[in-house]
């Protein structure tokens, strides 16, 4: 089973348009961050985890041949405005999606046409099916656990596939949730800056939690440009790093 970062970067990604600053200005590749999504390769199949904005350049990139599966943290605009790019991957079959009741609302709104295509020729349209996560859920033989974490005020998931746990915007993770990652051998979490903010772990939080969940390998993502990737890295304990786009890691 293989995990593959699409993007590792906030919303603005990385440069940010109009910043001047070293690591926007880096020409080293890992300091350069698309939008935040992943895609998993298990039994045969390829899953997602969100449609960042820059999906189509990421699938291309990954030589992404198939989606049999998404499964959505929540509705931020820099988690499913790849949406569209699904279109290819449901030609012959619609493809089936995952998430809260609110993401799914959102979704839905947004893109009605994903849900009911319009009965006209031409243009070509996705063909979603969703899916209500409620807990835990199978999709082939795999379980996939929900791993319930606060982005600010906003309840929204992440999680937990065999012995991964993959979270990104939390601001806040609960303490059942901490008992459900509890175990996993490759943890993945968002750690945006240095110092705190107010909808998104800073680093030293991210390397306490992690510390609570005491998984084998840590992977930090969703990095704003306030940490230069091998600058971070240096200091960083054993086992832990910042992840960059196209980094894949097996689990």
């Amino acid at each position: 089973m293989r995990l593959t970062f699409l993007g590792t970067g906030t919303s603005h990604g990385i440069p940010v348009v109009g910043c001047r600053c070293s690591v926007c200005r880096s020409e080293n590749p890992k300091n350069k961050r698309t939008r935040c999504g992943a895609l998993l390769e298990i039994d045969g199949e390829k899953w997602l985890i969100d449609t960042p904005t820059e999906f189509r350049f990421q699938a291309l990139r990954e030589k992404l041949d198939r989606v049999d599966a998404v499964f959505y943290t929540h509705a931020h605009a820099d988690h499913i405005l790849g949406l569209d790019d699904l279109r290819i991957f449901t030609i012959h079959r619609p493809l089936p999606i995952y998430g809260s009741r609110q993401t799914l609302k959102t979704l839905q709104r947004m893109f009605p046409y994903a849900f009911s295509p319009p009965k006209q020729a031409g243009g070509g349209f996705p063909s979603l099916t969703p899916h209500r996560v409620r807990g835990p859920f199978s999709v082939g033989s795999r379980e996939i656990i929900p791993l319930p974490v606060y982005h600010g005020k906003i309840r929204i998931f992440g999680y937990r596939i065999g012995s991964l746990a993959y979270i990104t915007d939390a601001s806040r993770i609960p303490e059942a949730t901490l008992k459900a990652a509890a175990g996993c051998r490759v943890l993945i979490l968002n750690a945006l800056r240095w110092f705190p903010h107010p909808t998104h772990l800073s680093l030293p939080q991210a390397m306490s939690i992690a510390e609570k969940i005491g998984a084998e390998k840590i992977y930090f993502t969703h990095i704003c440009h306030n940490m230069e990737h091998e600058a971070v890295n240096a200091e960083l304990p054993h086992g832990t790093e910042l992840a960059y786009d196209g980094l894949s890691v097996d689990f």
